[in-house]
């Protein structure tokens, strides 16, 4: 086969050659993008699921109905490292600019309340990279959105961009990847935004990407969180999706699978969306020719597997320091084998009895693992790999 013409594209947040299995969730929000612009009440989203589902993939093809909409939008990715004020700031201004306000002094207004919202936090003697306004020529506007309180200035500074959506008859979309690395003030601070918009019906989303534990991230923040977001979880795909995912873009390059090598595939994927790619890049580039067949799909796993082990779960291994990666390997063999249970849950007990220490000693390492990202909390006591499958790899490399 042509690796040239290879339609398979495996990547962090890269759109698939046939978005499958997603279907119900891009309709949905077509629905909530007419109800806002019509004035109607509709929550903020929120899209939770492990790493290689494809959130982030999803998350883009939301914006970008929006975008076909006419609404304004713009899009973040969250570090725990960084206050939400700069990123959320050129969110904002992109979205202004893609409003096209008729008014220039009306959006001019705005403009200078985002950029107050942006230097708030930077004194006198700031360094350049802190004092940065995101590309903004209208003046600051004093007394809007800068009055250091986080809360009190975002609920501001949305409900005037809001109200410049409203003039001319669209809305906003904030999209925030990794959104459960927001910090705690800016968490509560965007919970009571969302919650003031809702009250005032004024045209503004929030569409939030993260891992599971993301609504228990929310609801300690806000307590009417809870109703305040329209949850999603984004799972791995059912069989028919998973087989369209592979089938259509091979029919676009004039190839097909065979039904036993359909069958095979799904069983080394599981339909993780991530998984689905890198084994059909790597099955198309060791097939002789169409149609690709079971045998392929055999040749073709270890050099799948192999990429999978550096590219996906080997770059996350690495950020570990070795108490953590004892932490993990831990996990993996108190998980056993996680052909159903993708994420190996286990108890922290267990973790600290596999290590044979007490498990107070181990909270250094746990929350390290999980501030990093490479494991959550679902429920209290009890730990989980954000990676699927992650156990079953710590446990092929021991």
């Amino acid at each position: 086969m042509d690796p040239i013409r290879n339609p398979y594209a495996p990547g962090a947040g890269q759109r698939p050659p046939e978005l499958a299995g997603r279907d119900e969730q891009l309709a949905a929000f077509d629905v909530v993008l007419e109800r806002v612009s019509r004035g109607r009440p509709e929550r903020s989203l929120v899209l939770t699921g492990l790493r290689g589902v494809g959130k982030t993939v999803l998350l883009n093809a939301l914006r970008s109905a929006a975008v076909r909409k006419g609404w304004g939008t713009g899009k973040l990715e969250a570090r725990p490292d960084q206050s939400l004020r700069r990123p959320l700031s050129s969110a904002l201004h992109q979205a202004v600019r893609e409003l096209a306000h008729p008014e220039t002094a009306e959006t001019d207004h705005v403009l200078g309340v985002i950029r107050s919202f942006a230097q708030r936090d930077a004194g006198a003697d700031a360094k350049l990279r802190d004092r940065w306004s995101p590309g903004i020529d209208a003046p600051l506007v004093r007394g809007r959105a800068d009055s250091g309180d986080v809360e009190i200035d975002l609920v501001e500074l949305l409900t005037d961009v809001g109200g410049l959506a409203a003039d001319v008859g669209k809305g906003v979309g904030i999209f925030i990847d990794e959104m459960q690395d927001l910090g705690a003030d800016d968490i509560s601070a965007l919970c009571a935004a969302c919650h003031e918009l809702s009250q005032n019906g004024l045209p503004v989303i929030v569409v939030g990407a993260g891992l599971p534990h993301l609504p228990a991230v929310l609801s300690a923040s806000k307590s009417y969180s809870e109703r305040l977001f329209s949850y999603q979880r984004i799972d791995r795909l059912a069989r028919d999706a998973a087989d369209r995912a592979l089938v259509a873009p091979a029919a676009e390059e004039e190839a097909e699978f065979t039904a036993e090598a359909l069958d095979a595939m799904y069983d080394a994927t599981r339909g993780y969306p991530y998984f689905i790619q890198a084994y059909g890049r790597s099955v198309w580039d060791v097939a002789p020719h169409a149609p690709i067949t079971a045998d392929d799909v055999a040749v073709a796993g270890p050099e799948a597997e192999r990429e999978l082990a550096v590219g996906f779960f080997g770059s996350r291994y690495e950020r570990a320091t070795p108490a953590e990666r004892d932490y993990l390997r831990a996990m993996a063999d108190a998980a056993g084998d996680d052909t159903e249970d993708a994420v190996g849950s286990v108890a922290t007990s267990d973790v600290a009895l596999v290590l044979g220490k007490k498990p107070q000693s181990l909270s250094p390492a746990r929350d390290s693992l999980l501030k990093k990202g490479l494991i959550y909390s679902g429920e209290r006591g009890r730990i989980a790999f954000t990676v699927p499958h992650f156990g079953r790899y710590l446990r092929s490399q021991a």
